[in-house]
């Protein structure tokens, strides 16, 4: 009689993704988001709030493409705000005096002033983003191609477009290289680590979830932001190629025009088609984390090679974090959390019942032996006989 096959374990899909944060992890979930941070004290402080995308399924903002737009912006906006709120955790606050702009900005829109700087925050690292990753190489592809524009054919905006996106992945590679050299920053990476072990581990359904078999499982995941972000750069090249072709199609642009108004026009339609690509690459993401063949593996190679940068080996500590926040984002109850609390309770009572013993043994100590009792004195006796 054949012997039957063992059958790996089905894979437990969830939803749950993460960010790593100032000594801590934040996740989220369908239904909430989740952030535990670990204190110089070793306590584990942990928030939550009921958070619901508007990308529901059966709803417009719920639609192929659409969704990963409503993704990205979203992200965006939870993004400061989550550092922000993981340095609170940590008993720490932002010393910066708020500036003049920040303050009459939170009084001109009714707002909180951390919420005007927290946006003020987000403006100007939106405008480093596009002046790095858009403007610096389209710029620098404009000085190598800018004098064989005239007389372009479909071949030289392929090129062209290749060239913006290599030099997009070299300064993104580069300063993933450069913030990786600072030493709090290599924290937040180890975070991102435990971030990722956890939901593996979660997800092989094989193991208990513990930072110690969490940490047997690999620090890369294919749903990881890095994953996304080289998608976001390899989709725009596309994008991007079939867009010049089309302008040049349409007599765009037409002779005479200013260089650097035709420069700003060619900078601005890419800002618009930014979305689109966002949501393409979200698709992208989403299918090749679904399935594992030879084409899914190729298009998350590169993703996936860069994760060695973003992420560094956890350890337990950092592990234990990250399952705090993975629970309460469940919804869930955390058994490491219910064991220490009941550790502590065990230890508080036999703490108690010793101290109530040594007080015991004290007050037994403390106590005068009754005095015994003995022959009268010789002068209360002779009284005695007095008084009969």
């Amino acid at each position: 009689m054949a012997k039957k096959e063992k059958t790996a374990p089905a894979i437990r899909r969830c939803s749950v993704g993460g960010q790593a944060v100032m000594e801590g992890v934040m996740m989220k979930s369908d239904v909430g988001i989740a952030m535990a941070v670990r204190r110089s004290d070793g306590s584990i402080v942990k928030s939550y709030r009921k958070y619901r995308s508007k990308a529901q399924k059966g709803t417009f903002w719920g639609l192929p493409v659409i969704r990963g737009v409503v993704a990205f912006v979203e992200s965006l906006k939870t993004g400061m705000g989550t550092t922000t709120k993981s340095a609170e955790l940590l008993g720490e606050s932002f010393q910066e005096e708020p500036s003049k702009f920040e303050k009459w900005l939170a009084d001109k829109l009714h707002i909180d002033i951390m919420d005007a700087v927290t946006g003020v925050g987000m403006v100007l690292g939106i405008l480093l983003a596009v002046g790095l990753f858009m403007f610096l190489p389209q710029f620098v592809a404009q000085l190598i191609f800018g004098k064989a524009a005239s007389a372009a054919e479909d071949s030289f905006y392929i090129w062209r477009s290749l060239v913006e996106g290599g030099l997009r992945l070299l300064i993104y590679v580069g300063y993933l290289f450069a913030v990786s050299g600072i030493k709090d920053i290599r924290r937040v990476f180890m975070y991102h680590g435990a971030e990722h072990k956890t939901i593996a581990c979660y997800e092989a359904g094989v193991d208990e979830l513990t930072p110690e078999n969490a940490k047997k499982y690999r620090r890369l995941h294919p749903r990881c932001g890095t994953n996304y972000l080289f998608l976001v750069m390899a989709i725009s090249i596309i994008v991007n190629t079939v867009i010049d072709i089309v302008m040049h199609v349409l007599g765009f642009p037409p002779a005479g025009l200013n260089k650097a108004l035709a420069f700003l026009i060619r900078l601005g339609v890419r800002l618009v088609a930014l979305p689109l690509v966002a949501g393409l690459s979200y698709e992208v993401l989403r299918a090749a984390a679904k399935r594992d063949n030879i084409i899914t593996k190729i298009v998350r190679a590169p993703g996936m090679a860069l994760q060695l940068i973003t992420t560094r080996e956890p350890d337990l500590d950092m592990l234990e974090v990250a399952i705090y926040s993975f629970y309460l984002a469940m919804g869930e109850k955390n058994p490491l959390e219910e064991k220490k609390l009941e550790e502590e309770r065990l230890k508080k009572e036999a703490e108690e019942r010793a101290k109530a013993e040594a007080a015991e043994e004290d007050e037994v100590v403390n106590i005068d032996p009754p005095a015994e009792e003995g022959p009268a004195p010789a002068e209360e006796t002779a009284a005695s006989e007095e008084e009969a």
